[in-house]
């Protein structure tokens, strides 16, 4: 369902701050596998999902979603595909709009219409549904204006609006890092739930360790811009965070045994 291809970007070229974001990342999931994402800071997790989202244009490389080549198109053009949940709480709603204000945005997302005729009772029955099953009570807040709702809430309402089209792809930026534990376990729970129930395509980036293990179909370890270590099926079932951090210590000596 997705392919990336040869992916390459590179930072202030040819002068002293080069740096290399994505250095040749390849990666293909198939529809409705849950893959997570695990590296270094600086490995290349963010940038290969701005790459897909098109919030960062590619020096090289393709990017096709279910066969359309999406490399070269802004984001407003990819975001009927593609939506993002990032690690800001801050990012991704609109703060001095209403809950529903911000729901209903959501999904007209890469339609031309107007807010106005759209927020009847029917919409605002089903937004109420969508939104009780996090279990944070934004159900009972429709109209309160989203500036005023706490980090973990703007994060879970961030999810449900990503997911409210059901999107070829959901892109999840290390989404429960900025939460406090209990709020971070509400909010990873309502993503699997998304997932499962709409059967979603999704690519998690995150530094937990224990989520890379009890979560997706499939696991990539990214260092210095590629895809290093690739796991699926009853290998990535039978992984512990134990056995991923011992991959991480062996991928340099295992990326020169593989070039030489």
């Amino acid at each position: 369902m997705l392919r990336v291809s040869q992916a390459r970007k590179i930072f202030y070229p040819g002068t002293p701050d080069e740096r290399k974001a994505l250095d040749g990342a390849d990666l293909s999931l198939a529809t409705g596998e849950f893959c997570v994402v695990i590296g270094s800071n600086g490995a290349g997790k963010s940038s290969l999902l701005n790459a897909i989202s098109g919030r960062m244009p590619l020096d090289e490389g393709r990017i096709e979603i279910n066969g359309a080549d999406l490399t070269d198109l802004p984001v407003f053009k990819r975001a009927a595909r593609i939506a993002s949940v990032f690690q800001d709480p801050m990012i991704g709603t609109a703060p001095t709009m209403t809950v529903a204000e911000n729901m209903l945005l959501a999904e007209l997302r890469g339609r031309r219409s107007s807010l106005s005729p759209g927020l009847n009772a029917e919409r605002r029955d089903l937004f109420r549904e969508r939104l009780s099953v996090i279990g944070l009570g934004l159900e009972d807040r429709l109209d309160t204006n989203v500036g005023l709702l706490s980090g973990g809430q703007r994060q879970s309402l961030s999810l449900v609006m990503a997911v409210s089209n059901q999107p070829d792809l959901l892109l999840l930026d290390e989404h429960t890092a900025a939460l406090d534990p209990r709020t971070a376990d509400l909010v990873m729970k309502a993503t699997i739930s998304a997932i499962d129930t709409h059967d979603l395509t999704a690519l998690m980036v995150t530094h937990n360790m224990k989520h890379a293990v009890d979560y997706g179909d499939s696991l990539i370890m990214m260092d210095s811009g590629r895809v290093r270590l690739s796991m699926s099926g009853e290998e990535k079932a039978a992984a512990t965070v134990e056995t991923l951090i011992e991959r991480f210590h062996e991928t340099p000596d295992w990326l020169m045994l593989q070039e030489a």
